[in-house]
């Protein structure tokens, strides 16, 4: 397949924020390859948003998610859609029979993506899984699915894209709470994580490390979260004293995140799709990792990760089943220590 020639290129994205992020290098790559090519950006509509303002693509394709199998196989809306784009080249990053399926009966001309889930007969290249994907970075995967188009995996990093009025409006949104860019230090928090509980560093920790924080008075806190997280950043936050730290959860759309992001001098999170904006947007930050892998999915290129390496870890359970060890092994100094470490002095 290396010697295609495509003029309309189709990228079907993770659904995960997270993974979303991680499978940006890929656009790039992409563009590189066929500078003067249409490259559409496929993903569902609810983090469609992440991708606004790339230079390497041309339009998002949003799509919404609907309940039932039947229903989501047979997804008319996307179909139609794929059959007049005349689509003569697709890329699955995704690993789901549908994806395959809508691309055949979409007919995109030719379509590549990883063998598996009974799906091989509707690729025209069906890439094996690498040898190596226990231990390597899911960055480094999705870019190995490009290897049959003579794109060789390149060390590009994932990589977001905001608008200085984005980031005007960031700044004004602090200054508004009197913090400073520049002048105070800005330190993201972020205690959740969509996958479940068993990634989440306990809130108790979390509450603690911030009240050492803001014993320093330059020193101003955001607290990020979406609808689902929200009770608990409002536990967490609600004998902090508001002048100092901002509750953000629940009230910024991804596009304000990024943004918010951005302004932070530190980040300290879980592991979730905030963590991989804030590498995605180089800043500085610490990760806590307990039922995941850093190796897979750790912040790319950036940031320090603080993982126990426990008996039962990596679980990649939503839930504890047991003592959540992974997790308790990580203590407050020892992240207050690390946070410091990569905190501007003033």
């Amino acid at each position: 397949m290396d010697s295609l020639n495509p003029k309309k290129i189709i990228v079907r994205m993770p659904n995960w924020l997270g993974d979303l992020v991680m499978a940006t290098p890929i656009l790039k790559a992409l563009r590189e390859k066929w500078p003067d090519a249409h490259i559409t950006a496929m993903c569902q509509s609810n983090v469609a948003s992440l991708l606004e303002n790339d230079p390497n693509i041309n339009e998002v394709l949003k799509f919404k998610r609907v309940s039932g199998w039947i229903h989501h196989l047979h997804h008319g809306e996307v179909i139609n859609a794929l059959r007049y784009g005349h689509y003569d080249l697709g890329i699955l990053l995704t690993n789901s029979f549908s994806s395959a399926w809508w691309f055949w009966r979409g007919k995109v001309k030719n379509r590549i993506g990883f063998a598996g889930n009974v799906r091989n007969l509707l690729l025209n290249k069906a890439v094996p899984f690498p040898e190596k994907i226990a231990s390597q970075h899911l960055v480094i995967t999705y870019k190995m699915l490009l290897e049959p188009l003579g794109i060789p995996v390149s060390d590009d990093s994932p990589t977001l894209y905001l608008s200085p009025a984005e980031q005007t409006a960031a700044r004004e949104l602090l200054m508004r709470q009197g913090i400073v860019k520049g002048k105070n230090v800005i330190v993201g928090i972020n205690p959740g994580a969509a996958y479940g509980t068993a990634k989440c560093w306990l809130p108790d920790r979390f509450l603690e490390v911030t009240r050492r924080l803001i014993e320093d008075p330059s020193v101003y806190v955001l607290y990020f979260g979406d609808n689902a997280g929200l009770s608990v950043v409002n536990d967490i936050c609600k004998d902090l004293p508001t002048e100092r730290v901002i509750n953000l959860a629940g009230k910024t759309s991804i596009r304000e995140l990024l943004a918010l992001i951005q302004v932070c001098d530190g980040f300290l999170t879980n592991d979730s799709g905030p963590m991989h904006i804030a590498a995605a947007l180089k800043v500085p930050l610490v990760a806590l990792f307990g039922s995941t892998s850093d190796v897979k999915t750790g912040p790319y290129g950036i940031g320090k990760v603080i993982h126990k390496h426990v008996e039962c870890s990596p679980c990649y359970k939503r839930v504890c089943p047991i003592d959540f060890r992974c997790m308790k092994r990580i203590e407050v100094d020892e992240v207050y220590r690390e946070l410091k470490d990569i905190l501007p002095r003033r």
